[in-house]
């Protein structure tokens, strides 16, 4: 059973709302969606002058990082990553910023997933069939010596935006396909995939996407959002036992030819989210 939280002090709720990372005055309130498309903050801005970091893998808590794939040079992750770089820097709806100085701090670090537990790290309601499952977008706020290196580097260019996208691992509830025995994962803007009908509503998927951030020169959010790419679906004795399949390097690299069979010449899953995260973050479409 879990241990009810109401025993914490006011004391440490508010100083960790006060810490770098929390999402308190980052500039976007956390929001919690049902159903994709998953944005908020400002409308979509359709701002000019916008430049963007290299794209990052982000290696997390959500399986532990000692059972998540592997980022070292020559893992499927990091040729994922190159290979989102380099299709980000040619759609042109952003310029790769070039800094003259390392990155230091904690930039904004964007959450996507079930809402997690106040204690053990699993998501709230694992296991309830009657809990509400949806899923929750936040910002961390960055530090501030974090934001003085974002100020450097836009002093140096004509830009006054930034745009930050990592590929992260999260976690998603699947949901009953209508009023079939189907059960299906939402992964983002128009991407649904299905899974196994014995699958269980009652635990979360683990699922490969990428969270994006853009930020003004004061380092606040102006608007977030997230696309998912990939489900790891669990085997039906394994869900069956209320535990979850993990992503593994070899769904990393499947990931890297995954295909959109429902879209017209059938383009890469990863393209399309990227496209589509980079439109809605800055309203700038890119070129084809």
């Amino acid at each position: 059973m879990r241990r009810p939280v109401s025993h914490i002090p006011l004391a440490v709720l508010v100083a960790a709302c006060a810490s770098t990372g929390a999402s308190y005055k980052s500039g976007v309130a956390p929001k919690s969606f049902d159903k994709p498309p998953f944005y908020t903050g400002a409308d979509v801005p359709n701002v000019g002058r916008v430049g963007h970091l290299p794209i990052r893998y982000q290696r997390g808590a959500e399986q532990g990082a000692q059972f998540e794939p592997k980022a070292a040079t020559g893992s499927p992750a990091a040729a994922l990553v190159a290979d989102m770089n380099a299709f980000l820097d040619s759609i042109a709806a952003s310029a790769r910023l070039s800094p003259a100085s390392a990155e230091v701090g904690s930039a904004p670090d964007v959450h996507f997933g079930c809402e997690p537990a106040m204690i053990g790290g699993d998501c709230l309601g694992d296991g309830d069939e009657n809990a509400n499952h949806h899923l929750e977008l936040s910002v961390g706020r960055p530090s501030q010596d974090w934001i003085g290196w974002l100020g450097t580097t836009l002093d140096s260019t004509s830009h006054d935006h930034a745009l930050l996208i990592t590929m992260e691992l999260g976690q998603y509830w699947p949901r009953q396909k209508g009023l079939s025995l189907g059960k299906e994962v939402r992964l983002g803007s128009d991407y649904t995939v299905g899974v196994p009908w014995l699958t269980s509503l009652e635990h979360p998927i683990a699922v490969v996407q990428l969270t994006g951030v853009l930020v003004g020169r004061d380092g606040r959010a102006i608007r977030i959002g997230a696309e998912g790419m990939l489900a790891k679906r669990s085997h039906i004795l394994v869900s069956a036992l209320g535990a979850q399949s993990l992503v593994s390097d070899e769904d990393i690299e499947r990931l890297r030819t995954l295909r959109r069979d429902d879209l017209p010449g059938q383009p890469l899953v990863w393209q399309v989210a990227l496209r589509n995260l980079v439109s809605q973050l800055t309203g700038q479409v890119g070129q084809s």
